[in-house]
């Protein structure tokens, strides 16, 4: 089990999509959200998720093919 922080940036089109409700359960990860700010026409997302390596990058790569940007917070902590 792996866990990462990560920023998620929504477009407009995304921001009322269950996106993390989505990836939680296509890829069986525990998702805690630290912080959100989340409006009409923007919205992010600081997420704490646990779950296997594959597991992980093949939800990121899920979001960032729907336009979701994923920051790695985790780098920027080290």
């Amino acid at each position: 089990m792996r866990n990462q922080r990560v920023k998620l940036t929504f477009p407009e089109a995304l921001i009322q999509e269950p996106v993390i409700s989505t990836i939680s359960r296509r890829w069986d990860l525990t998702t805690n959200i630290r912080r959100a700010d989340v409006r009409e026409t923007t919205g992010w997302v600081v997420l704490e998720l646990s779950g296997e390596e594959e597991d992980l990058q093949e939800a990121f790569r899920y979001l960032e093919d729907l336009g979701v940007r994923v920051d790695d917070l985790d780098t920027y902590l080290e």
